[in-house]
């Protein structure tokens, strides 16, 4: 469903646009007032504002000077209304990022036209937007080994079927990329792909990330907005519509949501949270997890019956570790990346820096990988090729770490809590609340443990 914002002083043109574009099947919010329109705009992401260019508090043309400043995922179509049009003002509004100009009194063919043209022009921006991201991201996966090859040939297989996919591998290994790259491989690749981190989000909040909200929903810890009350917003099944919805880490949901869940994929249909209207989708799910969703089943913890839903065409990918033909070719990659980040020359890393990596066992696998050459090159600004002596202690060390290496048990010890503890950090992608749930611990413990092991995580 869009979403169209009404803003004018006027009760009875507010009444009368409101009536009108919902019997079109539009969301229809109306404000009085500049003051009021801003904050239903800084909690919703509307897709058009009928914005009356004279207001009791404000210009309407400043409003809409401001409106530029908005993130562009955020920032609606803009459409004047105005009694007392010249074209002077028609000119500034266009200058100041209007979509259209209509006159008073509203004729309304022309105006549901100017809408209709209007909710497009924002998807396409919005979806030209997301392709940038995409495009910039890279959605290449590199490497020359057998269970890369296999994985592209598996993705080029797939990619143009609606089959549903379920993307099973360690943390860190590259599950988005293969998420990112079947969509921009499938009939779907020119709508929008759309990410759901489920280990990510609290409880409470998951559901109403998945589904959407609508104005009064409050309790149960979950109370979005600040100014009058929770504002609608859609959720991630609603905005993914017609493209691909990738659910991250979605071993993490709670039975309460995989419920729910279940009953959306079924029907491509579903309420959203505090809603009474259901809402019909076009989606392809792709989810992903790190766990062993069938030993989840035998503890209870995973719905066998949305496990056969999303396991219509599995993905395996592989750990670092069993693919380290392909290291000098990720480390090469990043390298060139981080160089053009940061304004580097052009870089080369050495043949014994390459056979360090290659023994080292990457428990963080390819998001560690990446992690370490961004902090190498940082580390050594002046370097413009990498060596062995560049590289951290840590990766010097072969597979398991010898008991030779520790003098004492509490070296030991702090060795390998170390090692755990960043690996954890890893899986939280830098989440330190995450990564103490995982750890077991309060997140003050961790932040103590973190500084007495010397570790150092920008979050």
């Amino acid at each position: 469903m869009n979403h169209i914002l009404v803003v004018d002083d006027e009760a009875e043109i507010r009444a009368s646009l409101e009536e009108i574009l919902s019997e079109e099947g539009y969301g229809v919010t109306s404000a009085a007032t500049a003051a009021e329109a801003i904050v239903l705009l800084r909690d919703t992401p509307y897709d058009v504002v009928l914005l009356d260019i004279w207001l009791p508090d404000r210009d309407g043309l400043d409003m809409l000077a401001d409106m530029r400043e908005f993130a562009a995922e955020m920032r609606p179509e803009v459409v004047i209304i105005s009694g007392h049009g010249t074209i002077e003002a028609a000119v500034k509004a266009t200058k100041l990022g209007a979509y259209d100009f209509l006159e008073k009194p509203l004729s309304l063919d022309r105006t549901l036209i100017v809408v209709k043209n209007a909710i497009e022009a924002r998807r396409l921006r919005t979806e030209n937007i997301e392709f940038k991201r995409q495009f910039e991201m890279g959605l290449v996966l590199t490497g020359d080994s057998v269970p890369a090859k296999a994985l592209r040939q598996q993705i080029k297989l797939m990619a143009p079927t609606n089959g549903r996919v379920l993307i099973y591998g360690e943390s860190g290994t590259g599950k988005e990329l293969i998420a990112r790259s079947i969509h921009a491989e499938s009939l779907r690749r020119d709508r929008v792909f759309v990410e759901l981190n489920c280990a990510a989000i609290p409880e409470a909040h998951i559901e109403a990330e998945l589904f959407g909200y609508r104005r009064g929903v409050v309790g149960q810890g979950f109370s979005p907005g600040s100014q009058g009350g929770p504002a609608e917003q859609r959720g991630t099944l609603e905005r993914a519509d017609g493209g691909t919805l990738f659910l991250d880490e979605v071993g993490d949901m709670s039975l309460k949501t995989q419920a729910k869940v279940l009953s959306a994929l079924d029907d491509q249909l579903f309420t959203p949270v505090g809603g009474s209207q259901p809402l019909r989708v076009d989606v392809r799910v792709i989810a992903s997890t790190n766990k062993d969703l069938e030993e989840e089943i035998a503890k209870g913890n995973f719905r066998e019956d949305l496990f056969y839903r999303l396991n219509v065409v599995p993905f395996f990918v592989p750990p670092l570790r069993e693919r380290k033909q392909d290291i000098p070719l990720l480390a090469r990659e990043f390298l060139a990346e981080f160089g053009r980040q940061y304004g580097r020359p052009r870089m080369e890393i050495a043949e014994d820096a390459l056979e360090t990596l290659a023994k080292y066992h990457w428990p963080g696998n390819v998001r560690e990988l990446k992690n370490l050459i961004e902090r190498v090159l940082i580390l050594n600004p002046r370097a413009l090729r990498i060596e062995r002596k560049h590289l951290p202690p840590l990766t010097h060390k072969a597979g398991a770490r010898s008991m030779e290496e520790f003098s004492t048990l509490q070296q030991a010890r702090d060795a390998y809590e170390r090692e755990y503890i960043l690996k954890k950090i890893e899986e939280a992608r830098n989440n330190i609340s995450h990564a103490a749930q995982l750890l077991g611990l309060e997140r003050s413990h961790l932040y103590r443990k973190m500084k007495a092991l010397g570790i150092s995580v920008r979050e």
